[in-house]
């Protein structure tokens, strides 16, 4: 199998890269330049024309969409045990957190760090401050979760979700509340981080911070 991984440092990306050394998957890194702007390069458009990363390549298919990456990477390699079975309760529990990350955690990030778009340059701040408030309240949620039902998502065993979730729990390092502050995902970040992937990954990309 040809697995070709296109992404950068400290993007979206990590979870994918995480992903695939966890399970032990070989692939090729190719580690765009966002300062070049090689995410918008005519040949890098032609693979994902949202001109974003990751997009990973498995025997020429074409994937983008980091949710929806580690989701299969999970569902190609059972033996790994990081996806419940289909149609399984446990299933829709993954799911849900899944989406949690997708449609709540995520747009908000964006809206954190990129206040600008969604309010113009006028609105910012204040597009900032709500990206803020919603964070920590899906944060409150998540240890609220945890410490009633965890130390994983899904309890005794870490699945996909774990990881996605690790790796936003890490974009909120330079926060004024960044998850380190709440007991049950600062114990879950710290499993997750003694993982031998997580050290290798870092390794690979050259990320110190946030250990």
């Amino acid at each position: 199998m040809s697995v070709v991984l296109y992404g950068s440092q400290s993007t979206a990306s990590l979870v994918v890269h995480w992903l695939l050394i966890e399970l032990g998957i070989a692939h090729e890194l190719h580690q765009l330049d966002f300062e070049r702007r090689e995410q918008k390069s005519p040949d890098y458009l032609a693979l994902n024309p949202a001109g974003r990363v990751p997009t990973l390549l498995i025997d020429g298919q074409v994937l983008t969409e980091s949710a929806a990456i580690a989701m299969h990477l999970a569902d190609l390699h059972p033996q790994a045990g990081l996806a419940p079975a289909p149609g399984t309760p446990a299933r829709g529990d993954y799911y849900r957190w899944m989406c949690f990350c997708v449609y709540t955690l995520m747009p908000a990030y964006r809206g954190w760090f990129y206040p600008q778009e969604p309010a113009g340059p006028a609105c910012a701040d204040a597009a900032r401050e709500q990206a803020r408030q919603q964070l920590e309240a899906a944060w409150q949620q998540l240890d609220a979760h945890l410490a009633g039902k965890g130390p994983y998502v899904l309890g005794a065993q870490p699945c996909t979700a774990d990881f996605m979730l690790t790796m936003l729990m890490r974009w909120s390092r330079n926060m004024p509340r960044p998850t380190d502050s709440w007991p049950a995902l600062a114990a879950h970040a710290a499993r997750m981080k003694a993982r031998p992937a997580f050290a290798e990954v870092y390794r690979r990309e050259g990320i110190s911070d946030w250990r």
